[in-house]
């Protein structure tokens, strides 16, 4: 069984051509139609002026008064005006009595007959002209006195028929046609140049098509919650997402189209990505709260029209990959450990055997006191229990490197003392990222050590956390650089380089405090942070 098909709605530029198409066909019918009435008029009115010219030359002419007295003026008279009809080219000159008797006229047989039109007011020595219906047909005439001494003794009528005035006309009508033809076949090419371009605009889509699209366009747009950004081909933004507002922190949506990238006061890294004629893909950037990846790709046809931007929030993903690669370096810890304490059990269990258990116990002891003491150590200077464990695990991850991290006896950290507004979780990524990157300067140097400073600031109510490293240090031409995404003095590796500090300093700059970068008195780096311990104002609310 076949379902009758429906036909598909006319395209947007099938329609304009459509209305194009009969709007200049109109126009030309309409400019023919009033050029042919005009014409016409023109033509009659042509026609009058010259039948009255001839008329009255004739009646002016002595040799017409000559006859008229003679006792035959037909005979006169009848070559003299078949003459002048030949050489003026009217179609007939009648000359009469001033009763209408005619003395002339193209047909010999209607010589002596009356004349068939209204002579008085050429009776009354008056001009006269009108169309009217004779023996030859309809004419434009004009009726004229032959005058003698003031006396009117014989009249003129020239004329010329309508026939041969409307064949005038429809010459001139046929020529006017060809022209309007003419026109009608360039504004249809120029039409259908113009609608071919407009369906390679629209792809053949009709206007139901095109709003339908529209308005799919516009839920489309904010329903995602992703991030989207369109920019033309001068870096302009032309349309922008709720979700890439929230994301890049920006104002409505009214303030910020038509407004250049580098006017928006995004982070130059940023900016610069946005601004480059090159395609980015997944690239990591920081705004003032947020870790976004984005990708960017040129529209073109033929030349640029602008660029595609998306954004994606990954500021949980990079927090929860940051715990972990914590983790996985407790577990790398743990494993070693586990190696190391096996090594000592077998140490034990082979010193039991050989009967010296005194030794076996003196051996086990002394690895129990010095991982008490580190524990202690740690505790009894950071009693906070995140940091506390965040230290811990730093510590045995340091010296599977070959770095010594240590405590210094200037921490002290008690459990409590932190407000809410630093919250667990900023606080490893701030000690987190700076013990990793100390531990990254100091590993291979002589006498590798990374040395750990946490204390609160009672005067200045402030929490100070510092970590100092026997690496190369930070050049000062670099003091600042550092901090951003991507700066890095080592090789990148499989996951990149360059994001901790830029990280550590966005949650610096998040909690209101402070980070700066100093030569250790030994050499190496001092990165000290120092937050405020007072209820700050975080994410807008106090």
């Amino acid at each position: 069984m076949r379902f009758p098909t429906v036909s598909r709605p006319r395209s947007l530029a099938g329609q304009l051509f459509a209305m194009q198409a009969v709007l200049i066909a109109v126009l030309v019918a309409g400019y023919a139609l009033f050029t042919y009435v005009s014409d016409r008029h023109q033509a009659e009115e042509a026609a009058t002026r010259q039948a009255a010219a001839v008329a009255r030359s004739v009646a002016d002419a002595p040799s017409v008064r000559t006859a008229i007295h003679t006792s035959d003026p037909s005979t006169l008279l009848q070559p003299y005006a078949l003459q002048v009809t030949h050489d003026t080219e009217v179609d007939f000159i009648t000359i009469m009595t001033p009763d209408g008797i005619r003395w002339t006229h193209p047909d010999k047989n209607e010589i002596g007959r009356h004349y068939l039109g209204h002579i008085e007011a050429a009776q009354h020595g008056h001009t006269y002209s009108e169309t009217y219906k004779g023996t030859l047909g309809p004419s434009v005439r004009t009726v004229t006195p032959i005058l003698d001494n003031g006396r009117v003794i014989g009249l003129v009528s020239a004329g010329i028929k309508v026939e041969a005035i409307s064949q005038r006309v429809q010459e001139q009508v046929t020529a006017l046609l060809g022209v309007a033809a003419g026109a009608l076949a360039l504004g249809a090419i120029g039409t259908y140049v113009i609608n071919a371009r407009l369906r390679r605009h629209t792809h053949g889509m009709n206007a139901s098509e095109l709003s339908r699209m529209h308005d799919y366009h516009q839920a489309a747009l904010h329903a995602v919650r992703e991030g989207l950004l369109m920019l033309d081909g001068q870096f302009r933004v032309a349309l922008i997402n709720d979700g890439g507002r929230e994301l890049l922190g920006v104002g409505p949506e009214g303030e910020v189209v038509g407004r250049s990238v580098a006017e928006l006061g995004l982070p130059a890294p940023l900016t610069g990505a946005l601004l480059a004629s090159e395609p980015r893909v997944d690239e990591v950037h920081l705004t003032a709260d947020r870790v976004l990846v984005l990708n960017t790709s040129p529209v073109s046809g033929g030349e640029r029209r602008g660029t595609v931007v998306t954004l994606r929030d990954v500021t949980e993903l990079q927090a929860l990959t940051g715990e972990l690669d914590s983790e996985r370096g407790f577990t790398q810890a743990l494993r070693s450990q586990a190696h190391e304490a096996a090594n000592r059990l077998h140490t034990v269990v082979s010193l039991i055997e050989l009967g010296r258990a005194e030794e076996a116990v003196d051996f086990a002891t002394a690895e129990l006191e010095l991982a008490q003491a580190l524990t202690d150590q740690v505790v009894a200077a950071v009693s906070e229990p995140v940091l506390a464990a965040l230290l811990l695990g730093k510590t045995a991850q340091a010296n599977e490197r070959g770095v010594e991290l240590v405590v210094s006896d200037e921490s002290r950290l008690d459990d409590g003392l932190l407000p809410e507004s630093l919250s667990a979780r900023d606080l490893v990524t701030i000690l987190g990222n700076l013990i990793d990157n100390a531990v990254d300067a100091a590993q291979g140097t002589v006498r590798a050590r990374v040395t750990v400073t946490a204390y609160a600031d009672d005067h200045d109510a402030e929490l100070v956390m510092r970590v100092a490293d026997t690496g190369a240090g930070v050049d000062p031409a670099h003091a600042e650089l550092v901090f951003q995404r991507g700066f890095t003095t080592k090789p990148a590796g499989p996951g990149g380089r360059g994001l901790g500090l830029a990280l550590v300093r966005q949650a610096v700059v998040r909690l209101e405090g402070t980070l700066t970068v100093t030569e250790a008195p030994e050499g190496g780096a001092v990165f000290e942070v120092r937050l405020p311990l007072r209820a700050s104002v975080v994410g807008g609310e106090v």
